[in-house]
C-alpha cells in the first residue's frame, strides 16, 4: 500500500517460466498488496511455476493475444479493489524495482498513468534493444507526438502504472486483442485528457525477452499509425471511431 492506496501488480504472461521467479524477487517488499498473473496458454511451465511461487494465477485455455491478456488483468485487478494497477512483464525486460516509484506518482495524484520509458536516458541502447526496434520506436513516437499533440519520450513501453479512475474511464474492452492494444489505450487516455507521466527505465534484452516477428511488427506499426490518425480526424470532427466514440474529450 502506498499513501493509503492499494497497489496491485499484474503480469501478462506467455512462456515466462524461466524469468518469473527473478521478476517477482526484484519487486521491493512492503509496497504491493496483490500480484496476479494471467497466462495466455503458455507452452512451458509458467502456470506451474507461478502457482508454486504462491502467485494468484488465471489461465486462458487458448492463446488470445497480448491485448486480451491485459483486458483480463485489468478487469481482475479492478474487481479485486485495486487503487493503483501496475502492469509488469514477467520476462525480465523491465526493472521491477521501479514499481514503488511509478505507483507513488499515481497514488499521490500526480499522474493518472505513468510509463516506464526505455528511451529516456540511454536505457534502450545499453540494455541491448535491437537497433531496428529503436529506430522504429523513435519514428512512431515522433509521429504520434505530432498527431496527438504530446511530447512523450516513448509511446511503446509495456511497463505502466494506472490509477483506478483512469482504467475505469477508459473503455479498454473495445480495443484490439493483439499488441496494438497498448497504443489504442494510450490514444483513449489522451482523448480523455488524462495526465501521463514517464520515468526512465533501464531495459534488459535477452533471449527470454518478449519479441514479435517482422510481420507482426509491421501490423503493429500499421495499427499504431491508424489509431493516431483516427484520433486526429475525430478531434477534427471528420470521423467517428470505435476507440473514441462517446468519450468526452479532455484538454
Amino acid at each position: 500500500m502506498i499513501h493509503g492506496k492499494r497497489v496491485h501488480v499484474v503480469l501478462p504472461a506467455y512462456n515466462a517460466a524461466r524469468t518469473l521467479a527473478a521478476t517477482l524477487a526484484a519487486i521491493p517488499p512492503g509496497v504491493v498488496d496483490a500480484v496476479l498473473l494471467v497466462d495466455d496458454a503458455s507452452t512451458d511451465d509458467t502456470v506451474l511455476t507461478a502457482r508454486a511461487l504462491g502467485v494468484e494465477t488465471r489461465v486462458h485455455p487458448a492463446n488470445r493475444g497480448y491485448g486480451a491478456n491485459q483486458k483480463t488483468c485489468y478487469r481482475a485487478a479492478l474487481d479485486a479493489g485495486a487503487d493503483v494497477v501496475v502492469m509488469l512483464h514477467p520476462d525480465g525486460q523491465y526493472d521491477p524495482r521501479l514499481v514503488p516509484a511509478m505507483a507513488s506518482l499515481v497514488a499521490l495524484g500526480q499522474y493518472d498513468l505513468v510509463l516506464g520509458s526505455r528511451v529516456l536516458g540511454r536505457g534502450a541502447r545499453h540494455g541491448g534493444m535491437p537497433w531496428w526496434r529503436l529506430v522504429g520506436n523513435h519514428a512512431l513516437t515522433t509521429l504520434e507526438n505530432v498527431l496527438l499533440d504530446r511530447a512523450l519520450a516513448e509511446w511503446h513501453s509495456g511497463y505502466r502504472a494506472w490509477s483506478r479512475a483512469a482504467l475505469t474511464a477508459i473503455p479498454f474492452e473495445r480495443n484490439a486483442d493483439d499488441f496494438v492494444f497498448d497504443n489504442e489505450v494510450l490514444v483513449q487516455a489522451v482523448h480523455l485528457g488524462l495526465e501521463i507521466g514517464e520515468v526512465a527505465c533501464p531495459a534488459r534484452y535477452t533471449a527470454e525477452s518478449s519479441s514479435i516477428s517482422a510481420p507482426r511488427a509491421a501490423r503493429y506499426a500499421g495499427g499504431v499509425v491508424r489509431a493516431a490518425v483516427t484520433y486526429r480526424l475525430q478531434r477534427m470532427g471528420l470521423v467517428r471511431s470505435r476507440l473514441l466514440d462517446g468519450l468526452p474529450p479532455g484538454e
